[in-house]
């Protein structure tokens, strides 16, 4: 249907598709974020849509099928779910709920990913892990949860998400506090309290390891 509409566009999505990064605008489609919770009928899972212009993402959609809920973003016009409009969370990090992911894909990384969750665990009220990247930064814009991390995402789990939490008022970054995140699949989102105290944390435990992030992501 996108390219019905759109021939000139390209897309981008995990169930196989050209990778056309130089065209001027780029569709990024997870059609199932969630995909291990769908199979074993864990009702946390959606449909992950971000529309990129010049490589800038202009425009999200997260849609939740089992609560009914669309989350939608636009560059420059705010993040809303079902219409009503989303602001992150004002929560400091000691009062927050944080989501984060098991880095399932990149197993190497977890005695660091340990260390840096104890750390986190410790100095925030509670962490969760719902097993969608995609409606965790959807939540995080909408302040069910007050802050986000994880690594080894691949560009569709994070690109509709990451532009809500910005539309609703929050700050993404990677690791390093960079704009790199949709290469290196390392993210930190939320509020600006909780940004900032993650930002402390996560370089620390994952400082020697910021070229290689960059290097195994550079397909993307």
């Amino acid at each position: 249907m996108l390219l019905e509409n759109f021939p000139d566009h390209r897309i981008l999505a995990e169930e196989g598709t050209a990778n056309d990064s130089d065209a001027d605008y780029r569709w990024i489609i997870d059609p199932l974020d969630g995909t291990k919770n769908y199979i074993q009928d864990v009702p946390v899972f959606c449909v992950s849509i971000a529309l990129q212009k010049k490589k800038e993402l202009v425009a999200g959609v997260i849609y939740d099928p089992v609560r009914d809920e669309l989350f939608t973003a636009e560059k420059g016009s705010g993040a809303f779910c079902n219409g009503e409009q989303m602001h992150v969370g004002s929560r400091n990090l000691k009062a927050s709920l944080i989501a984060t992911g098991f880095p399932f894909r990149s197993k190497d990384y977890l005695p660091l990913y340990l260390l840096a969750f104890e750390e986190i665990f410790l100095g925030c009220s509670g962490m969760r892990r719902l097993g969608s990247a995609a409606l965790d930064l959807a939540y995080t814009a909408k302040g069910r949860f007050d802050g986000f991390w994880e690594l080894g995402l691949s560009i569709w789990d994070i690109a509709a998400g990451s532009l809500m939490v910005r539309e609703a008022g929050g700050i993404v970054s990677d690791f390093w506090g960079e704009d790199g995140y949709l290469n290196t699949g390392f993210i930190i989102a939320g509020p600006q309290p909780v940004h900032s105290k993650l930002l402390e944390i996560l370089p620390h435990h994952f400082a020697a390891r910021k070229t290689l992030a960059t290097e195994n992501r550079t397909q993307r």
